[in-house]
Parts: structure tokens; C-alpha cells; sequence
């Protein structure tokens, strides 16, 4: 798939999305007994336009949105006013509300109904502890952890998923101690314990390869890439290579990780496969210093029961949260300093650039970026939830202000404050862009 076909497939994505997004305001306001005068699905020239239960419905050229409209427009393409109770404009505020409201949750809804079928082929990974090896952390040194308790807490952050696990993992210092609350399956009860790191010097190749697997011929690490300071500058692996042993030692053996814990030596002896022959050479490692797993590891679950599923739909309902955990983390880490600000937001172009370095990934099998565009298309159906109630023009959530504010007041705002909050909303938006676009254009030039 090269960039074109990326880009098309980012556009009908969103196009979906956005449709799915309408017929959500669409069938409340049937539910809700609303009229309704037409459903557009995608937009620009109609390319089939057909009539159900006095709606006007019709597929357009562009996939790029959609919209219902409420309202009957003249031939001048004006609103035209009327005291007709059906219209949504008539209706109570509560019921323009919740119309108001169906397409962000038609979002969240189908973000999750993504998750679930995800998971009904692949399972997903839980917060229940997995007590893995004797010589952990967990397993030896915190006898109070027992199998199944579950991680609510991470230094404090709230954990919704194993994806904010994952997060503050990423984003917390190795090198200090780790806070985990804990949910006890026995008890019920949550209790902390403190994850101390222990760190060692390892010596690195500068090399990256596929999670180590030696599941090839070779019964090696085949190579993907290989850092321009390899050998102090002088590489002497390239991409395809198979790494199979390092000093005699089998990269396939067992304890082979912690043999490496024990190498000093200045030079290593590397044997490598190139095009099926098999070579000896020099090469001068990096020394680092690495810090242990502390013991962290998760039960993972298959769909194969009742009991499961209902699991995995609870799982999916935590989506949403976890999303907007990571996102507002992000921005808290932008503003300390800790991350780009440019990484926060992503445009089309950025859309469209993560869809590009899936597919391109020639290390992930076909399998692998199916499920990860999949994932990132509930990703974005969520995200685009929670940035429709921003209160910025042509979005929801500027009329879920002006009925909010309404139902405070009790009256309808005035022309001038809607004209107010519609010019702020205009400004937000046109910021918003710029600095999507902005972003999207420094993350392509710095990144890669």
C-alpha cells in the first residue's frame, strides 16, 4: 500500500465515521419523533438519492462527511422559519439535547463495538496480575500480591485498561520506584505496594529486530535496521541479516538474557547469516544501563465463555476513558515539558501518515497491520466523540452550550451572545487547524 492508497483509505475511514456519527443524531430524532427533512451520506454531487418515510436520503461523490438536516430550506437556500412542533427547533430542550448528544455517542458506542469484536478474535490483556517466574518481583518479594488481584492505580494515575499500564510505564523514570494499587480478588480490598528497579549494564547492538524472535531457519534475530553508530560509527550488521550468537553463545538459548547481564568484555564476537552464509565478526558494544521488568505482567483472556464476553464488553467500556486518561496525561506532559506539544495533535496528514508506516512496516505480518489499522479506526471513532463536544461551530458541541446555558437560564440566548460564542467557537477552530496542520507538517520533518 503506498502513500495514495493510504490516503484514500484515511478518507473513507473518516467519512464513515462521520456518517455513522449523523445517523446517530438521525435515528434519536426518528426515536424521539422529530422530523426530519434529509440524510446525506458523504457529501458533494449525488450520486443515488431515494425517499423513506418522507426523508430524503442520498449517497454524494465526496467521502469526507455527512450531515441530517432538520429544517426545510427555499429556494434561496435559506432556513425557513416555522411554529411546526415536529421541527427539532420547536422541540424541548431536553429532547434537543439528547438528539444533540446521539452523534457523540453513536461514536463512543461504535469505538467500542470495534473493541469488542477485536477482542472476540485476538482476546485482550486485562489489569489482573499474572504471577510469571519465581525469581520476580512480584512473585518473591511481595508475597502479598496473589494471581488475579487487579491494578487500579499507577503512582497514583488511575489504570481503566492495560493501555494506561502501558502509558505510565512509558511515560514514568525507570530508575525510581514504582506505586501500584491493588484490588484483591480474595478480599475485595485495595492495598499498595512499592516496585523497586534494579538496574544492571547490558550491552547493545544498535540493532532493532522482530521481539526477539528466533522462530526462523537461522534460529536467529533477523535484523531490520541497524543504527548508524553501531561500532563506534562503523556498522558491520545490515538489514536481513540473522544475529546467532554473540561470544559462542546461542541467541535461541534460554538464559541467554541473563548471560548477557555477565558480559564485560570490550569487544564481542557477533556470528551472523548473510544471503545463507554464515560469518564471525568483531564489533565494540554499547553499554547501558537497563532497568528490570519489576514483575509486571497481565492475564490475558480469550472469548471462549459467557463469563468472558461479559468481561471483554465491560473491557470495552473502559475505552473511553482510557482515551481521554492518556490524552489529558498527554497535555500535562507537554505543558511539564516532557513531551513535543506537536506530538499531541494529529491532522489528516497525520492520520494518514501513521496509516502509511503501518502498512509499510515490513517487520508485521499482514495480520498485524489489519489489526492495527482496525484498532486505530476505534481509536479515532472515540476521539472524534469527545472532539465533537468541543464548543466550536459545526460541531455539537456549540449547540449543546446554547441548550445547557438555556436550561440555566431558562430562556433562549440572545442573537448577539450566540453571535459571541460562535465567533470564539469560529477562532478555537481555526487555531485548532493550524495547529493540527502545524503539527502533522513537524512530526513528518523531525520524526523521520
Amino acid at each position: 500500500m503506498n502513500i495514495a492508497t493510504s490516503i484514500i483509505f484515511v478518507i473513507i475511514m473518516l467519512g464513515v465515521l462521520a456518517t455513522l456519527h449523523e445517523l446517530g443524531h438521525y435515528w434519536v430524532a426518528r426515536l424521539l419523533k422529530i422530523k426530519v427533512y434529509e440524510v446525506s451520506i458523504f457529501v458533494g454531487p449525488k450520486l443515488l438519492k431515494w425517499k423513506h418515510k418522507d426523508v430524503d436520503f442520498s449517497l454524494r461523490l465526496i467521502p469526507v462527511g455527512a450531515y441530517v438536516r432538520f429544517t426545510e430550506i427555499d429556494e434561496e437556500g435559506n432556513a425557513v422559519d416555522s411554529k411546526d412542533p415536529d421541527l427539532l427547533i420547536n422541540q424541548p430542550r431536553i429532547k434537543r439535547l439528547i438528539v444533540a448528544l446521539a452523534g457523540p455517542a453513536m461514536n463512543l458506542l461504535l469505538g467500542m463495538l470495534i473493541f469488542v469484536v477485536m477482542f472476540w478474535f485476538t482476546g485482550f490483556t486485562s489489569t489482573d496480575i499474572a504471577l510469571p517466574s519465581a525469581n520476580s518481583q512480584l512473585g518473591v518479594y511481595l508475597p502479598q500480591v496473589h494471581e488475579g488481584d487487579s491494578i487500579k492505580k499507577v503512582n497514583g494515575s488511575t489504570v481503566y485498561s492495560a493501555y494506561d499500564l502501558f502509558f505510565e510505564l512509558d511515560s514514568a523514570d525507570p530508575s525510581k520506584e514504582m506505586t501500584l494499587t491493588l484490588k484483591s480478588k480474595e478480599t475485595g480490598k485495595n492495598y499498595e505496594v512499592e516496585l523497586n528497579p534494579v538496574i544492571r549494564k547490558r550491552p547493545m547492538l544498535l540493532i532493532t529486530v522482530e521481539n526477539k524472535s528466533t522462530d526462523n531457519d537461522y534460529k536467529g534475530w533477523k535484523v531490520y535496521t541497524v543504527d548508524d553508530e553501531q561500532n563506534n560509527g562503523n556498522p558491520v550488521l545490515k538489514a536481513g541479516d540473522y544475529v546467532t550468537h554473540i561470544n559462542g553463545k546461542s541467541v535461541d538459548d534460554e538464559d541467554f538474557e541473563e548471560y548477557l547481564y555477565n558480559v564485560t568484555d570490550d569487544v564481542l564476537t557477533v556470528t551472523y547469516v548473510r544471503d545463507g552464509k554464515t560469518n564471525d565478526v568483531e564489533l565494540t558494544p554499547k553499554y547501558v544501563d537497563t532497568v528490570n521488568s519489576r514483575g509486571i505482567a497481565l492475564i490475558p483472556y480469550e472469548i471462549d465463555s459467557p463469563a468472558n464476553f461479559f468481561k471483554a464488553l465491560a473491557y470495552a467500556a473502559k475505552m473511553p476513558p482510557t482515551i481521554w486518561n492518556i490524552t489529558v496525561r498527554g497535555i500535562k506532559d507537554a505543558i511539564a515539558g516532557k513531551v513535543k506539544a506537536y506530538n499531541l495533535v494529529s491532522g489528516p496528514i497525520g492520520i494518514t501518515t501513521m496509516v502509511n508506516d503501518v502498512v509499510a512496516a515490513e517487520e508485521d505480518t499482514v495480520g498485524e497491520k489489519v489489526y492495527v489499522l482496525i484498532m486505530l479506526s476505534a481509536v479515532i471513532s472515540i476521539a472524534l466523540a469527545f472532539s465533537n463536544l468541543l464548543p466550536i461551530p459545526g460541531l455539537d458541541g456549540i449547540q449543546i452550550i446554547f441548550i445547557v446555558v438555556e436550561m440555566v437560564i431558562g430562556r433562549k440566548l440572545s442573537e448577539k451572545a450566540e453571535s459571541v460564542l460562535t465567533v470564539v467557537g469560529f477562532i478555537m477552530i481555526v487555531l485548532l487547524l493550524i495547529f493540527a496542520f502545524i503539527s502533522d507538517i513537524l512530526r513528518i520533518i523531525l520524526e523521520h
